[in-house]
């Protein structure tokens, strides 16, 4: 074998568009994960490339332009962001969310759960951390030969995205109270938003960065409660902007106090 478990590459097939992690390898087949977009794939040794970090300027001037966005005005005031619940059908992706949370010093705390079981998991979690926002993502695709866009069976994960949802409605049906984030790449957006997302992957079924419901959390965190959510902006910090996720405008979830 020419690469290993572990190993960065890229496909020529597709004009080395993005670098993804080997993660298993079975007979002649190569599993990969985007390093950076939340996508699954397989391909053959003779498609792929080493990768040399001709992406890592691009990455870290997203990751800057992520993180350089916050001004909060210490002198006199203190605050009290929303709580985050993050859930996500993949474990490396949840800890880059959850190290994204911790430099805005939010309270966050995160569930690594397959997105087949989030549905049947999500109201003792809801119960147990009584959170403002909760994010439901992992992985997703939509598969043309299955079907049209708007058959839910034509998607990997959206059914079940769209069950967790509703789970969740169940317990707090409000989606000022509870602001749900859920989606991956190429979800079934407006199934997402029909069973009660507030924001949802991906209007024109693309791929999205694994920090997209993070950035989307986030904004919403530190967004105080009387003031609406600026949907146009909060979703233009995302990689993909409005191709990736769209959403309802709703309150913040951010307390303001006095004196500090």
């Amino acid at each position: 074998m020419k690469y290993k478990i572990g190993d960065l590459v890229t496909r020529k097939s597709y004009n080395h568009d993005m670098v993804f992690k080997i993660i298993n390898i079975i007979d002649d087949v190569y599993y990969l994960k985007g390093e950076y977009i939340r996508l699954c794939a397989d391909s053959f040794e003779d498609d792929l490339v080493l990768y040399k970090g001709e992406k890592e300027e691009e990455e870290r001037e997203f990751n800057k332009k992520i993180v350089d966005d916050l001004h909060l005005e210490r002198d006199e005031y203190f605050y009290l962001p929303g709580k985050i619940l993050h859930i996500d059908g993949d474990e490396e992706y949840l800890n880059k969310c959850l190290d994204y949370y911790k430099k805005f010093n939010l309270w966050a705390t995160g569930s690594k759960l397959k997105e087949s079981e989030i549905a049947s998991n999500i109201r003792s979690l809801l119960e147990k951390y009584h959170p403002n926002i909760v994010v439901i993502t992992g992985h997703d695709a939509f598969y043309k030969r299955k079907g049209n866009t708007d058959d839910i069976e034509s998607y990997k994960n959206s059914k079940y995205f769209v069950e967790s949802i509703r789970e969740a409605r169940k317990y707090e049906d409000s989606h000022e109270k509870l602001i749900i984030i859920a989606g991956a790449c190429q979800s079934d957006y407006d199934e997402l938003i029909r069973a009660g997302a507030n924001f949802a992957s991906s209007p024109k079924r693309v791929n999205i960065h694994a920090l997209d419901p993070a950035i989307i959390a986030k904004s919403i965190s530190l967004t105080e409660i009387t003031n609406d959510i600026d949907v146009k902006s909060i979703i233009e910090k995302t990689k993909y902007g409005k191709d990736g996720i769209g959403g309802i405008k709703t309150k913040g979830t951010m307390y303001v106090g006095f004196p500090r």
